[in-house]
């Protein structure tokens, strides 16, 4: 079992306050697992079996029909003279789920976690209900610190970074590909199928699922880069798949209320203000481009690892933005408690010109924030007016000083 020390520490922050705990996170990011280690973190600080009550809704061990049999189930093993921990894996796979969950909250002898796949968790009436009773905790697939975890500590880093550019980072992938990693496609084509499935077509009530697929496709081969809903529609309908633009924002906005994709704002770095338009678009694991586009998920390299560093920069804590200074582009401003950091990411800037290309949108900026310039050249650390080159694996490792 891999250590989710981050978001292990965020509940443990809270345990015991008057809030509602929300874990939320794509399908097999390991929000599950990180109950399971939470609970023996429990168990291990004295509380006993009686006061943990676990249930996962999707399994076909805990079949409610409706929230009072949820409630019902819950309350008749409730310890009165104790505190009880409730854990509620996938609550919103029961119906007016949200009227249990404040049911349940408002007994003081509960501490409440609940985990769910998609966004419409909270929206909507649980959203009322609880306003201001509850804090999100934001789970994403295994760091790159945290994949690195499973191997020896001497295993070629490099490597296993192209491995998880190609596999991804969901936490079973990683045991597959030690095991068996023939099985890694298969086994993403279903948790693929899964999310499609019941996170986005069920939910959002979409029916034409090769309308769907074709989107995403567009959008996993356009990564890092500007993309507007009408030049996804103007490229279907080219191909004889006529569609709308107000189709295609409405299918765009399932893939992120399913933590599939993430839309990311532009950022003006001369005027420090956020632009309305040029989004960019980043997926939450790389084992499911690879899945989606074969063969040519490979062929954008630099796109990949800008991915990644973006979620990372998602993990950290910050808030991301992609940049623009006049005509130029920077690939992730991001905004923390001490004001604004600038990143450029880059394959190599062993030549001169890339080195140059890369450098000068961040010496435009005008201002005194950090800048950092990623690569993977495993060149000595370079300091350049103030803008620091750091090797990316370093940074994905926390091995940089800041």
């Amino acid at each position: 079992m891999i250590a989710r020390d981050i978001y292990l520490k965020k509940l443990l922050d809270f345990k015991d306050k008057d809030l509602i705990k929300i874990v939320t996170g794509i399908r097999r990011c390991g929000k599950s697992t990180l109950f399971d280690i939470y609970v023996n973190y429990l168990k291990e600080h004295g509380i006993e079996d009686k006061q943990i009550i676990k249930i996962n809704l999707e399994s076909q061990d805990f079949n409610f029909e409706n929230y009072t049999q949820l409630y019902k189930y819950i309350n008749e093993r409730i310890e009165n003279s104790r505190k009880n921990y409730v854990f509620i894996d996938e609550v919103q796979n029961v119906e007016d789920f949200q009227k249990a969950i404040d049911g349940l909250y408002i007994n003081k002898n509960i501490d409440l976690y609940i985990t769910g796949s998609n966004a419409y968790l909270l929206s909507g009436e649980l959203a009322t209900l609880i306003s201001g009773r509850y804090v999100e905790i934001k789970m994403l697939p295994l760091s790159f610190k945290e994949y690195m975890s499973a191997f020896d500590e001497n295993i070629d880093k490099q490597e296993k970074l192209l491995d998880y550019f190609k596999y991804g980072s969901l936490p079973l992938t990683v045991e597959l590909f030690k095991t068996d990693p023939d099985l890694i496609e298969s086994y993403l084509d279903g948790v693929f199928s899964t999310v499609i499935y019941k996170d986005i077509m069920q939910r959002n009530n979409i029916n034409n699922k090769m309308l769907l697929e074709s989107i995403i496709k567009f959008i996993f081969n356009n990564i890092g880069s500007p993309i507007s809903t009408k030049k996804i529609s103007d490229t279907l309908t080219s191909m004889n798949r006529a569609t709308s633009n107000h189709t295609v924002e409405n299918y765009i906005s399932a893939l992120i209320d399913a933590y599939l994709l993430y839309k990311v704002d532009r950022f003006d770095a001369k005027g420090k203000n956020i632009l309305s338009s040029g989004y960019k678009y980043y997926v939450v694991d790389m084992g499911f481009r690879m899945h989606m586009l074969g063969k040519k998920a490979g062929q954008d390299m630099g796109h990949i690892l800008e991915n990644i560093v973006y979620l990372e920069l998602l993990r950290r804590g910050y808030k991301v933005y992609t940049g623009k200074i006049d005509d130029l582009e920077i690939d992730f401003v991001i905004e923390n408690k001490n004001g604004l950091e600038y990143y450029q990411v880059a394959l190599t800037t062993r030549d001169e010109k890339t080195l140059e290309r890369e450098l000068k949108p961040l010496q435009k900026t005008g201002d005194f924030y950090p800048k950092y310039l990623l690569t993977m050249d495993r060149d000595l650390e370079a300091d350049y007016n103030g803008i620091r080159k750091i090797n990316v694996i370093d940074w994905l490792l926390n091995k940089t000083e800041k």
